[in-house]
């Protein structure tokens, strides 16, 4: 155990800040990061790794990207945090709003839990209605009434759902596997009237990736329609990770609402909401339903997430496109011929990896593969310089940085981990 982990677990729960970062479903202690530039990581024992976490998702341009650093640098001279409007949010939701058609506001937070807790309490008021409907395995972060069945750090510790979550708290969620049509249609013959939302990630990120089967988000958006429910699509992954409108872009469907994060504040805590005026306007100050927040908006983060969103073409996601391919088809081919059963799904940008012989298609599946080889095979891909997610339960994000050299060296790394770990 490093010095500095042994300092952190005296003065912080676990020695973590989030509770995936403890290795606790692959063993170990965790690194800590000195810096990092690129497709890289140093740590503070001196290694130098190749990462596919980026920051889970949030570096869609490598760390450190020169642009990124520049407009935050500029920003904070001009001040950290005002708890006043500034130009630069303006700026963002317009450019929030320019580039996903179903947005036409946007409130910005500080966290995709934040930007959550804010799209129900909203679906909530503007409906008039109490009832949630969120997917086993779907995250949606940790706030008490989605906090059931969740997938992420919840899966990665086994957790049922969280001590402290009453049944109170959770009696207005309805909880449907992912890709179940029928659950679905149960669902809305027994709560329509009731529903004020139906949650869902369009590409479930946070049980391992685990994309929609063909069909199921248009049989939601008929439902939610039909039922006057509204269609929360959380894109705090996906959102400008797999193409410029999101994942909604990309499959053709218009939510009610969209939760953003993670990329949208280029690596610095921004999340949003964002959906048509007709619903946006329903929160405070115009309309009853309140929120706020003193680091909402902030200055750098709102820098940051504007040069980000900046560099984003087309072109971008084709050339991350094809990273993930050969990534996702390499480890497949690579941990196939050591002789595991493996099933590599690939999402737009997004790449996935189960020790399991079937295809994923909700979080039963995602549970039942052998989460004890991932953490073998894990340990011994750190060992030879590439880091993957500290868990079976999570997604790898390539980023621009990464080059065609950086996912062939990973895939030959891949072949003798494997060896190793057989």
């Amino acid at each position: 155990m490093s010095d500095l982990f042994t300092r952190a677990q005296a003065r912080i729960p676990g020695g973590v800040n989030s509770p995936v970062r403890a290795f606790g479903s692959v063993g170990g202690d965790p690194f800590f990061v000195a810096r990092a530039e690129g497709a890289y990581l140093e740590t503070e024992d001196g290694r130098r790794l190749l990462d596919y976490v980026q920051s889970w998702g949030a570096s869609i341009l490598g760390h450190a990207h020169p642009v990124v650093v520049e407009a935050v640098r500029r920003a904070a001279g001009d001040g950290t945090s005002f708890g006043a409007p500034t130009r630069r949010e303006v700026e963002l939701a317009e450019a929030i709003a320019d580039r996903v058609p179903s947005v036409e506001k946007v409130r910005l937070v500080s966290s995709g839990t934040e930007a959550a807790m804010t799209a129900v309490r909203l679906a909530r008021g503007a409906t008039g209605r109490a009832k949630v409907l969120k997917f086993a395995g779907c995250y949606h972060g940790h706030l008490d009434a989605l906090l059931v069945a969740a997938g992420s750090g919840v899966a990665t510790l086994g957790l049922p759902g969280s001590a402290g979550v009453t049944a109170g708290t959770v009696a207005d969620t309805v909880v449907v596997e992912f890709n179940d049509v029928a659950g679905v249609d149960a669902a809305f013959a027994a709560h329509g009237p009731d529903l004020a939302a139906v949650l869902v990630e369009p590409v479930a990120a946070n049980m391992g990736l685990v994309p929609p089967d063909p069909g199921f988000l248009e049989h939601l958006r008929a439902q939610c329609s039909a039922h006057g429910a509204l269609l929360v699509f959380d894109e705090v992954i996906t959102g400008f990770r797999v193409g410029l409108a999101g994942a909604q872009g990309r499959f053709g469907i218009t939510p009610d609402l969209s939760i953003f994060g993670k990329v949208v504040g280029g690596g610095l805590p921004l999340a949003a909401v964002g959906g048509p005026t007709a619903v946006m306007d329903e929160l405070a100050p115009l309309g009853p339903v309140y929120q706020a927040g003193t680091l909402s908006g902030n200055p750098l983060a709102t820098a940051a997430g504007l040069a980000v969103l900046g560099e984003l073409s087309d072109d971008v996601y084709a050339t991350l496109e094809a990273r993930a391919t050969a990534l996702t088809t390499g480890l497949a081919t690579a941990l196939g011929a050591a002789g595991f059963a493996v099933t590599a799904p690939r999402a737009f940008t997004l790449g996935g990896l189960f020790f399991s012989p079937t295809p994923v298609r909700d979080y039963a599946d995602a549970k039942a593969g052998d989460a004890a080889i991932y953490a073998r095979f894990f340990h011994a891909m750190l060992d030879r310089g590439v880091y993957l997610a500290p868990s079976a339960f999570e997604a790898m994000f390539p980023s621009l940085a990464h080059t065609e050299a950086d996912v062939a060296r990973t895939v030959e790394i891949a072949a003798e981990a494997a060896a190793a770990v057989r």
